[in-house]
């Protein structure tokens, strides 16, 4: 499927169903406030998804490059933030106007990183369907959740930006899998008062499902969505979350919008197509392919990491293939590339720690053994 869809398509299909799945998830929390509190819904989410992303990713953070390493840990602090500051919002405000003014950091980061005379066309259309769903001009709001909704913006601006910078380093979802127990570590003083009636059989079951929605479907679909859509488009992308609050609060909270903030959702969703038609990144991020076999020996076509499917021929179908072009920086070794270095070592008669190398590392040893074996130069 995705091979047969443009990177812009492909992006905005998840970003799409990101902010679908985080609206759903959102208005499933908001009957659990009266009964553990906005923050111990949070807490309780960000914990099971931390459980689930480690067990199923199994990160290898002392791997990566110290700069990325500190933009993950950054990562994990703002997802903390903006979950809890905008759960703490919509305790306050309807769901629709809480998100509205949420997205007022997208929508920053939309402006920010256009280009050309037409770098406010969307989001400026975008903004104009955001103040119709908010009717600011009403007044009554609740300010300090109008506060914790701009907060919950400033974090989700940074979001944003350092989403793309992991996601482009990182292959997989390895930097998810180390920001998200951040987030869950940065939320727990915060929820601390709310953990006694959060640790309970029954409310332990529901963090799982809700986990799932929020944040570990939709987080990984954004980071995959940032592979292939410039910031500024998926800045703007995020114009729909608001309409699909709106949706989400009148189907499950039974929050009726207005005649305006129906209009409201039609500049959103304009804006957000002509986002899609514009947003595909001119330079996607090149994150090699690993190789799989199966457990027959048979080779597992290839996944994508990033930007475009690859095709290139795997070492085993082509052994003259130089090791060198194996690696990727600080990654785990693939099997071809160990399977290769257990060889050298064996023909050299020593004996190496593999599962404690990176692909870098494994590059060196294997050019060294190279000469010891005569394989080399």
């Amino acid at each position: 499927m995705i091979r047969n869809v443009s990177p812009a398509r492909a992006g905005t299909l998840m970003a799409v169903g990101s902010m679908t799945l985080v609206q759903v998830g959102l208005a499933l929390s908001v009957p659990l406030f009266g009964q553990i509190g906005p923050l111990g819904a949070v807490w309780l989410r960000l914990a099971w998804a931390a459980v689930i992303l480690v067990v199923a990713v199994r990160p290898r953070p002392w791997r990566f490059r110290r700069p990325i390493l500190l933009a993950t840990i950054a990562l994990g602090t703002v997802t903390a933030g903006v979950t809890m500051l905008f759960m703490a919002s919509i305790a306050r405000l309807p769901l629709g106007t809480a998100s509205a003014l949420e997205f007022l950091g997208p929508l920053g980061v939309a402006v920010a990183r256009g280009h050309g005379r037409r770098r406010l066309l969307w989001p400026g259309l975008a903004a104009a369907g955001v103040l119709m769903l908010t009717h600011p001009w009403q007044g009554g709001g609740d300010l300090l959740g109008v506060l914790f909704a701009l907060g919950a913006a400033a974090c989700w601006a940074a979001y944003i930006l350092l989403t793309q910078a992991v996601g482009d380093e990182v292959a997989g979802l390895q930097g998810l899998a180390v920001s998200i127990p951040v987030a869950a570590l940065v939320s727990t003083p915060f929820a601390a008062g709310d953990l006694g009636r959060v640790l309970t059989p029954h409310f332990v079951l529901i963090g799982f499902g809700l986990a799932l929605l929020l944040p570990v479907i939709p987080f990984s679909l954004e980071m995959m969505a940032l592979r292939r859509l410039t910031t500024a488009a998926f800045g703007t992308l995020m114009c729909l979350e608001p309409a699909l609050a709106v949706l989400a609060g009148l189907a499950l909270l039974g929050q009726v919008p207005q005649v305006l903030s129906l209009a409201g959702v039609a500049f959103v969703v304009t804006a957000g197509l002509g986002a899609e038609r514009s947003g595909a990144r001119q330079d996607p991020p090149v994150i090699k392919t690993q190789v799989r076999y199966g457990p027959n020996g048979v080779e597992i076509p290839p996944i994508q990491n990033g930007g475009a499917m690859t095709d290139e021929i795997t070492p085993r179908d082509n052994p003259a293939k130089d090791p060198e072009e194996w690696t990727t920086g600080d990654e785990p070794m693939t099997g071809p590339q160990k399977s290769y270095l257990q060889t050298l070592a064996r023909e050299a008669g020593r004996e190496v720690d593999l599962d404690s190398l990176s692909k870098a590392d494994a590059s060196k040893l294997i050019d060294e053994l190279q000469v010891v074996s005569g394989r080399g130069t």
